[in-house]
C-alpha cells in the first residue's frame, strides 16, 4: 500500500514539528502548511525534519479559496488526503473588556475558522475514498477557560463541538474526526514566558513539569493509525492532570 499523505497546518511550530515527524516516521507522507512570512522559522523547521518524508507548502488557513485549492492541490499531486491535523492558531491575548473586535476576529478565524476552512474540502474526497483521519489540536483553556483568552477559549471550545458534528458525519464513510487537547508544553512561546510565570503553571500540574512536543505527537500519531477506526468524536487531554474530567 502507498503511503498515507498527511497534512498538519501549523506545521512550522514546535508542536507542530514534532507532529510532522512522529507522522513521518510512521510511514507517512507529510505536508506541512504555515505563513511564509518567516523564513528562517522555515529553515529551522527544514533543518529538523531533514531526511524524512517532510514538505512544506505556505499557506493561510484563515483563507477559504486558498484552503479549498491546497486540498484540491494536495489530491491531485498525490491522489488523496488520507490525515489532516488542524494545528494552526494564533494568540490575541487581553482581557474581555479591553478586547477589540480584530483581536477576537482574528483568533477565531484562524484558530476555528480555520478548522472549517482545511476539513469542509478535505472530507468530500475521505468518504469518496472511504478514509479519513481528521484530528483538530485544541487546548486545555478550550476546557477550562483562562484569564486573558476569552476569543483563544472559545475557539479552541468550539473546536470540540465541531469535532463531535463531523465525527458524526464521517462514520460511516470511514473518517474518524477527533481533538487532542494539550496542556502546556516546552515551545518557545511557553518558554518564553517569565520565569515566575511558568514555575507557577507547573505548580498546578500533577505531573509536575511542562509536556514535550513530542508526548503531544504521540498523541497524534496514535489517533491517525489505520488500526484507530473505532475511535471518533473523542477528545484526548494530554495536560499531565491539568484539568481532569470524565
Amino acid at each position: 500500500m502507498s503511503k498515507r499523505i498527511a497534512v498538519v497546518t501549523g506545521g512550522i511550530g514546535g508542536l507542530g514539528t514534532a507532529i510532522c515527524t512522529a507522522l513521518a516516521r510512521a510511514g507517512r507522507s507529510v505536508i506541512a502548511t504555515d505563513l511564509d512570512g518567516d523564513a528562517a522559522r522555515i529553515a529551522d523547521f527544514e533543518r529538523n525534519v531533514d531526511g524524512l518524508d517532510v514538505g512544506f507548502r505556505a499557506l493561510d488557513v484563515s483563507d477559504h479559496a486558498a484552503c479549498a485549492a491546497f486540498v484540491t492541490d494536495v489530491e491531485r499531486e498525490h491522489g488523496a488526503l488520507d490525515i489532516l491535523v488542524n494545528g494552526a492558531g494564533i494568540t490575541r491575548d487581553v482581557t474581555l473588556r479591553k478586547m477589540d473586535q480584530r483581536q477576537w476576529q482574528q483568533v477565531i478565524d484562524v484558530n476555528l475558522g480555520g478548522v472549517f476552512n482545511m476539513c469542509q474540502p478535505a472530507i468530500e474526497g475521505m468518504s469518496a475514498r472511504g478514509f479519513g483521519r481528521v484530528v483538530n489540536i485544541s487546548s486545555v483553556n478550550g476546557q477550562t477557560g483562562q484569564f486573558g483568552q476569552a476569543n483563544y477559549s472559545a475557539a479552541k471550545a468550539g473546536m470540540h463541538g465541531f469535532t463531535m458534528a463531523m465525527a458524526r458525519e464521517g462514520a460511516r464513510k470511514g473518517v474518524t474526526v477527533n481533538s487532542v487537547s494539550p496542556g502546556y508544553c516546552e515551545t518557545a512561546l511557553v518558554m518564553a514566558m517569565p520565569q515566575q510565570v511558568r514555575d507557577d503553571i507547573v505548580s498546578k500540574v500533577p505531573v509536575g513539569r511542562l509536556g514535550q512536543p513530542e508526548e503531544i505527537a504521540r498523541a497524534v500519531e496514535f489517533l491517525t493509525a489505520d488500526e484507530a477506526g473505532f475511535i471518533t468524536g473523542a477528545n484526548l487531554p494530554v495536560n499531565g492532570g491539568l484539568f481532569i474530567s470524565f
